[in-house]
């Protein structure tokens, strides 16, 4: 392996994960424990960014004066592009990393215009950070996912075996993307997006590596678990009024299951879009 030092666009993280994975526990369930643990670092090290756009959202939610002469929406705004910067100028993501997040930026901003419009929910008002009635903390959401998918691509040195021909996962993506905004007014083709997901990938294997062993999983079922995390994600999100469901105007509401549909779609979207940054093999650190 590399030294993480002399790598150029290394994170600081690169060095701290190298001295982790130097260290040799005793024999036994010791080795499972730490391996475990580790796990555990590393993906609350790729939840980084999403990690403080939710605590910002359930600060401000709780503790956010609503008299303040700055609002809430232009507050979360301004933090958000602070974190954004501080985590590059601390070197604890690379500027590979900011290119996906900035993608991501652009297409959830402009989804979130035509989804506010059609009245699939909105956000609360107040505040001049905004287009139309979107603020633009919203667009940070989607590049939450992106930082954490481009990272722990980066941090597992994930592989894929077998992999579909990479023009077939573009087609894929544009489909999805398209069919967020066209199943308004043309048949909703989402079953067939997920059809066409499984035939693409049931064979794909995930492949990674936590500290020593590589390991596997389908990339199927890695999606999902994903999926269910940012479904979570976004009960939290509501919960804190960033947004609301019409369901949830007069009074909050979990949020449908159904909606892990929806983001596991985004799933392939968000792969996609980092695969054209890292390629399909382990990226360098």
């Amino acid at each position: 392996m590399s030294d993480p030092n002399n790598v150029k666009g290394a994170t600081r993280f690169a060095r701290v994960r190298a001295a982790l994975e130097a260290r040799t526990p005793r024999a036994g369930w010791r080795l499972w424990i730490y391996e475990f643990l580790l796990f555990g670092f590393k993906q609350g090290w790729a939840c980084l960014f999403g990690a403080l756009m939710l605590a910002l959202l359930l600060g401000t939610h709780f503790f956010y004066p609503a008299d303040a002469p700055l609002a809430r929406n232009d507050f979360l705004t301004i933090m958000a592009v602070l974190i954004q910067a501080g985590m590059l100028a601390f070197r604890l993501e690379n500027w590979e990393e900011a290119k996906v997040i900035l993608a991501f930026h652009v297409t959830g901003t402009i989804m979130e215009q035509f989804k506010t419009r059609s009245g699939s929910w909105n956000y609360a008002d107040g505040g001049v950070l905004h287009i139309g009635m979107v603020p633009l903390y919203s667009g940070f959401m989607y590049a939450a996912v992106g930082s954490y998918i481009a990272r722990v691509w980066r941090i597992f040195r994930f592989r894929f075996e077998p992999y579909p021909p990479l023009w077939t996962t573009i087609v894929l993506a544009v489909a999805i993307y398209i069919n967020f905004f066209a199943h308004h007014w043309l048949p909703d083709i989402r079953l067939g997006l997920f059809a066409a997901t499984a035939l693409l990938f049931w064979r794909t294997q995930v492949y990674f590596t936590v500290w020593r062993a590589e390991r596997r999983m389908p990339l199927l079922v890695g999606w999902f678990l994903v999926a269910l995390f940012i479904w979570f994600a976004e009960n939290i999100g509501t919960f804190a009024h960033a947004w609301s469901y019409p369901n949830q105007r007069k009074g909050w509401e979990l949020v449908s299951p159904a909606k892990l549909g929806a983001w596991y779609l985004l799933m392939i979207i968000s792969f996609v879009m980092v695969s054209l940054v890292h390629g399909r093999k382990s990226p360098r650190e």
